[in-house]
């Protein structure tokens, strides 16, 4: 996040605990070019997998164009 605001690049940061729906009605209205993402996220006792939910939401997109294609980095 910060690199992004360094090099003066627009971004959104999104909480990890979204569902795949919510997440897609997001990815809508910011039509992204890129998502930047970790492997897993931790909450007291599990952790989230957050390339699914990412499948998913992609899935979900109505307005953004080619959504299963858009480039992902996953860290």
């Amino acid at each position: 996040m910060l690199a992004c605001a360094r090099i003066g690049a627009i971004h959104s940061v999104v909480f990890g605990g979204y569902a795949a729906k919510e997440f897609a009605d997001r990815l809508d209205d910011l039509m992204p070019k890129l998502i930047i993402t970790g492997t897993t996220g931790l909450e007291p006792g599990k952790r989230i997998a957050f390339a699914p939910i990412i499948d998913d939401a992609l899935a979900y997109c109505q307005k953004l164009p080619n959504a299963k294609n858009l480039p992902r980095l996953i860290w």
